[in-house]
């Protein structure tokens, strides 16, 4: 084996809950290599400040929380994938505390130490198990920590997955009506070296897609990486249209686009209220929960009012609120608007909606599986059917966790191989390319991807928008398959690829959904509901055309 091959048992791309927490379990039943491409492990998993939902409390149960992310989900969710998430929720939470995750606890009267509860939009119990606002962050240390004590586990940091390895590569006829996966092609971001990574399960939990909009919540490395490259192996991927915008980002007058600073909606759950520009509050009468209504709601609301006003933000007051108990409940978003200019002791936190949560993506059973043999997802990469058109807040850590989980179990059962049976996949070809990295053409059609997917395909479209959305990605796209064939790969190269795909299949399912429902609000289609379907888009050849699109139920 050449110095640019690996072999694992299992093969973990990226390095959020999904991921870390994926490992951790399958090392129990073999080796475990993880790729991320950032040295630090950023992910959205750092960035989650409101918590984990589960049923903790005696005064919650189950059927409560599966009739809250129905109803936030629009119906459009998977019965027994909600089912499967809720009834997991309260052994997951435990094994976090075990692994070392020092969640936010209280002394209730009795002098007993409780998990402390929060709650967030569309809850109706309080039930979000949180580490004060700083959650995310406080598993992604704890889970880090747990590995760096397991021997079986080898980390790739500062690596890109560029392209899963299946028949295709290897020009063989498929054995099975199914591809199967056999690892990945990933970049070493600092050598320029393409690596082999051969495996014989394979997970995607490279997270969200928030990048390919102007304004979002998610770090700059989400761009779809694991999405698009399952989507160019052929895999199954469904409801790209709903993809959610956290009502609550900081609005920062300074900047004209980027990553914003997230106002947990946790800030909400402990009574704070929007209010406009005169100070008057516009949530009572649109929605039952006034300012905890499900985040589809509030953020056309905020929308509506913007356009309205024609003001550039609302504002989110809780300085009602004693000072002392902002400063302990939020201490990163008091310190984060401190450092914008803003003591949100005192004064209102300008804020506006950012592209924050993908609901759909690769299409997976109960058990992680996807439409591909071998390659498994979990996280925001993976489209389980638990979100539906919407996700219910804090539901999106509890999914990574479950599925995670139940991933690693269905693996752990199947009949294992040799790593020495896995088929050698040529070297990476470099043959025809040459150096030369035009960083401003790159940055050019990263900011043209972005400008025009928050102009067309953002909080709510016309089927005028999607179309002219549709011909400048299909110009866009043609131009970057063509640039990244005849030039050397390196990580921006790759995203910016990962990013036309992805905004492309956005706006096909977007463009495919003649109707309004949760995420998606189309104009042409504002009282229209069709049936509870999702729309897949497949892609059995591996190159950039989409095969007919074809509406299934589950």
């Amino acid at each position: 084996m050449n110095k640019y091959e690996h072999k694992s048992d299992y093969l973990v791309i990226g390095t959020g809950i999904a991921g870390l927490s994926f490992a951790i379990h399958a090392s129990k039943y073999g080796t475990v290599t993880i790729v991320t491409k950032k040295k630090n492990y950023v992910s959205n998993t750092n960035y989650a400040q409101g918590g984990i939902a589960s049923v903790i409390s005696d005064t919650d149960s189950v059927e409560m929380h599966i009739e809250d992310t129905f109803k936030a989900g629009v119906t459009h969710c998977n019965p027994k994938a909600v089912e499967i998430l809720v009834k997991n929720g309260p052994e997951r939470i435990e094994e976090l505390i075990s692994w070392g995750v020092n969640f936010s606890f209280v002394e209730d009267d009795s002098g007993t130490r409780k998990l402390d509860l929060g709650r967030e939009g569309g809850h109706s119990k309080n039930r979000i198990v949180h580490a004060k606002d700083y959650t995310g962050q406080e598993v992604e240390r704890a889970l880090l920590e747990k590995i760096s004590t397991i021997d079986s586990i080898t980390f790739f940091e500062d690596f890109t997955a560029v392209d899963l390895l299946t028949e295709h590569q290897l020009e063989l006829k498929k054995s099975t009506n199914k591809t199967t996966c056999y690892g990945a092609y990933v970049l070493d971001n600092e050598t320029g070296e393409i690596h082999t990574f051969l495996s014989q399960y394979i997970l995607i939990a490279s997270g969200g897609v928030g990048s390919v909009y102007l304004h979002t919540t998610n770090p700059a490395i989400a761009t779809g990486d694991g999405i698009a490259m399952a989507f160019r192996a052929g895999a199954e991927v469904a409801d790209m249209e709903f993809m959610q915008f956290h009502p609550t980002s900081f609005y920062d007058r300074n900047k004209k686009g980027g990553v914003a600073l997230l106002i947990s909606e946790a800030v909400r759950g402990e009574g704070a209220v929007l209010i406009n520009s005169r100070g008057k509050r516009f949530m009572q009468g649109v929605h039952e929960l006034a300012d905890l209504a499900p985040r589809d709601i509030v953020a056309r609301a905020i929308d509506k009012e913007l356009k309205q006003s024609g003001e550039e933000c609302v504002y989110l007051d809780i300085t009602f609120k004693d000072s002392a108990f902002i400063k302990e409940r939020f201490p990163s978003i008091y310190k984060g608007c401190l450092e914008r200019g803003i003591d949100i002791t005192k004064e209102p936190i300008p804020v506006v909606p950012a592209a924050h949560y993908l609901c759909g993506g690769i299409v997976t059973d109960l058990n992680g599986c996807s439409s591909i043999k071998n390659l498994y997802v979990s996280g925001e990469s993976a489209c389980t059917g638990v979100h539906g058109a919407n996700r219910l807040a804090s539901n999106s850590l509890l999914e990574a966790l479950v599925f995670s989980y139940r991933a690693v179990q269905h693996s752990s059962k199947q009949d294992r191989k040799n790593l020495d049976s896995l088929p050698s996949f040529p070297l990476w070809n470099k043959e025809g390319t040459f150096d030369l990295e035009e960083w401003v053409l790159i940055q050019h059609d990263i900011e043209e991807i972005k400008r025009t997917m928050w102009d067309y395909v953002g909080i709510v479209r016309t089927n005028l928008r999607l179309e002219r959305a549709l011909r400048r990605i299909n110009f866009l796209e043609e131009e970057i398959i063509d640039y990244y064939r005849r030039r050397r790969v390196w990580r921006r190269l790759v995203e910016l690829r990962n990013m036309v795909t992805v905004a492309r299949l956005i706006i096909m399912g977007a463009m495919n959904r003649k109707e309004s429902r949760g995420l998606h609000y189309n104009t042409d289609y504002p009282d229209k509901a069709e049936k509870y379907s999702k729309a897949i888009l497949q892609n059995n050849r591996g190159d950039i055309n989409l095969k007919k699109l074809e509406e299934i139920s589950f």
